[in-house]
């Protein structure tokens, strides 16, 4: 028996216009951005793609090793996990992969579920309008070493003891990066809280001296030694079962049973629990993988594969369907015009994903063949106002559109993109425990991992979640999730998103592959929160329909909108509230305030796009890291 679960019931959506062939013109001399701080990384084996540099090099080796892409994006996976990049090994993962032996592409969800007890009466018994944002209460059961296995088992062909080395040498020590030693410092009056994330965290904590720095600083070797055992155990693990000749496969799952049934579970739940969370060995044990048919949609030839509706992936989809019939170059590249339709879809296909998406695997079912219809997506296209922002978009009625009747037709007619809880705080007493800004929350998060292969394999994933400031559980080493603060309290946000015991969290991270003619194109992901989507959809346009070239369009600056519910924190939303870059020409940006937009210029909109791009006239890969952070790559 398999530790996931395969979805039988296709969420796919695949909509192919008739003669319509759109071609990438990659020519420096055509692209709208010619330089670029980084180069177009060119490889005729492999490109490896991540957030940091030395998680990068563990995906070189790993390929080097003669893995393939699922292996190396594995290494590169378990480095970033590792390296605390905006995700710790308690976190979830998320990917698609698309397999040349089938020419198929298939989710992965490893994200994890709400624990026992976890209700919406729990937290408003406890003065709380959302789960916390970090802590024992925030975390939902650990998806990230599940997912990698599962991953690893089903579509690598390397050891875990093989794919996990780099980062086990990386528990044992390694060079630690400024960004990240003084993140640790940053959060130090949250890591504060827990023992375990103490000494993981803060190495230099002195009590009687409390103005000395405490986190490590950069260029210190930062050693993880209770982690580096965990990760030790999963391969004893492995090693035990393959000595009682059990295939590779099979060992995989023996070391996934210690860590989900085993002496590991048992100290995370038991470290979870002391601390006031709510884990039982129960929900570890049922907790599954499950490998998933994607949804996608078909932009002027481009078929575009998202996750699901457990994520924001949709999203994207939906305002693909929504542009797909206006001629955006005769808008002209940033223009006010090319701005606000970008503005304006993102508010009609955001307000869906606010009140629609939810767990597919929890009832009520979210209607996703409405959501991604061409006919819907016309229908609401109809609402758009060209001359002004409208702040009061609601999510529109996609059930007609899949013959069916919509069972929240009164939710959705008072629905308000400002959340409820927003009003009732001060009323209720209610406490958002919100340690993060609205803004830091929107955009932190997650880092993103593309791989791929002369074979074909192609990966990309967007994991995230057991960031710093983490719950370090008891002696694992391991840090847990905080994403039970996507959940919502109230249906009159989300009837699909309410907490229960079981369910995931709507979250925000979102993997992509792009295909055209049933060849891969591109795959890409992007770090942050509500922004992923927003980047991607730009990042998409700027290459298919303004002919830039992978790292053109990586590094290319972004427009956010900040209309939708962030699904962090207190879950608010800010109507008409629109970020831009000085790139945006100041009578542009003038002509978007007459238009009742909220502009304000800032050096840079968070945009650390990853991406490869498939150069099928010579055989070649093309990868990309944005100028944004510390996103890198190597090919060969």
């Amino acid at each position: 028996m398999t530790p996931y679960s395969r979805n039988p019931t296709p969420f796919h959506t695949r909509i192919t216009l008739t003669g319509i062939i759109l071609m990438l013109s990659l020519g420096a001399g055509q692209a709208l951005a010619q330089s670029t701080a980084k180069p177009v990384l060119h490889g005729q084996h492999w490109v490896a793609v991540t957030g940091k540099p030395l998680a990068a090099s563990a995906g070189a080796m790993t390929f080097m090793k003669g893995g393939n892409a699922v292996d190396a994006a594995c290494a590169m996976l378990a480095a970033t996990a590792t390296m605390w990049d905006t995700l710790g090994w308690g976190g979830e993962t998320q990917a698609l992969i698309h397999n040349p032996k089938t020419g198929e592409i298939k989710g992965i969800n490893a994200l994890g579920v709400a624990p026992s007890g976890a209700t919406p009466e729990f937290f408003h018994e406890r003065g709380m309008a959302y789960p916390p944002e970090y802590g024992p209460l925030a975390a939902v059961t650990p998806g990230t070493p599940g997912g990698l296995m599962v991953m690893l088992a089903e579509y690598g062909r390397l050891s875990l003891a093989e794919v996990l080395a780099p980062a086990m040498q990386m528990a044992e020590g390694y060079p630690i990066e400024q960004a990240q030693a003084d993140n640790m410092e940053k959060r130090r009056e949250v890591i504060e809280r827990w023992p375990e994330s103490i000494a993981v965290f803060l190495p230099h904590r002195d009590e009687a001296n409390p103005q000395k720095r405490a986190a490590p600083v950069a260029g210190e070797i930062f050693r993880q030694p209770d982690l580096l055992v965990t990760l030790r155990k999963l391969t004893e693990a492995e090693a035990d079962a393959l000595e009682a000749g059990k295939t590779r496969k099979e060992a995989i799952y023996a070391a996934y049973e210690r860590f989900y049934r085993g002496d590991i579970a048992e100290e995370i739940v038991r470290s979870n629990r002391e601390h006031g969370g709510l884990f039982t060995s129960q929900d570890l044990s049922d907790w599954t993988v499950h490998i998933e048919e994607p949804v996608s949609t078909n932009y002027k030839g481009i078929d575009v594969y998202k996750l699901t509706t457990w994520v924001q992936g949709p999203v994207m989809l939906q305002a693909l369907n929504l542009l797909e019939e206006m001629d955006l170059k005769a808008m002209g590249y940033n223009s006010s015009r090319y701005i606000h339709a970008l503005y304006q879809v993102m508010n009609l296909a955001y307000a869906d994903r606010d009140f629609y998406y939810g767990d597919p695997y929890m009832a009520p079912a979210e209607p996703v063949e409405g959501l991604l219809s061409k006919d819907y997506a016309r229908q609401r296209r109809a609402l758009i106002d060209w001359n002004q922002n409208d702040p009061s978009v609601s999510p529109g009625d996609p059930y007609p559109f899949q013959g069916d009747e919509n069972p929240f037709s009164e939710l959705r007619e008072h629905w308000s993109p400002i959340p409820p809880d927003a009003e009732a705080e001060g009323e209720e007493g209610f406490q958002q425990a919100a340690i993060s800004s609205k803004d830091e929350s929107f955009v932190a998060g997650t880092t993103s991992i593309q791989a791929a292969d002369a074979e074909g394999w192609v990966v990309s994933v967007t994991p995230s979640g057991g960031w710093v400031p983490a719950f370090i559980a008891g002696n694992t080493g391991v840090g847990l999730s905080q994403r039970m603060q996507s959940f919502v309290l109230d249906q009159r946000m989300n009837p699909f998103n309410v907490v229960q015991p079981g369910q995931r969290p709507r979250a925000t991270l979102t993997p992509s592959i792009a295909m055209q003619d049933g060849k891969p194109l591109i795959a890409f992901s992007v770090q942050g929160g509500d922004t992923q989507d927003q980047n991607l959809l730009q990042f998409f346009l700027n290459m298919v329909e303004f002919g830039m070239n992978v790292q053109q369009a990586a590094e290319a600056h972004n427009i956010t909108s900040y209309q939708m519910q962030s699904s962090f924190g207190a879950h608010q939303a800010e109507p008409g509230r629109l970020a831009v870059t000085r790139k945006v020409s100041e009578w542009t940006r003038e002509e978007l305030g007459r238009m009742g937009y909220q502009v304000e210029t800032v050096d840079r909109t968070y945009s650390p796009i990853t991406a490869i791009w498939f150069d099928w006239q010579h055989g070649t890969l093309q990868g990309a890291a944005s100028d944004y952070g510390d996103d890198y790559g190597v090919a060969w």
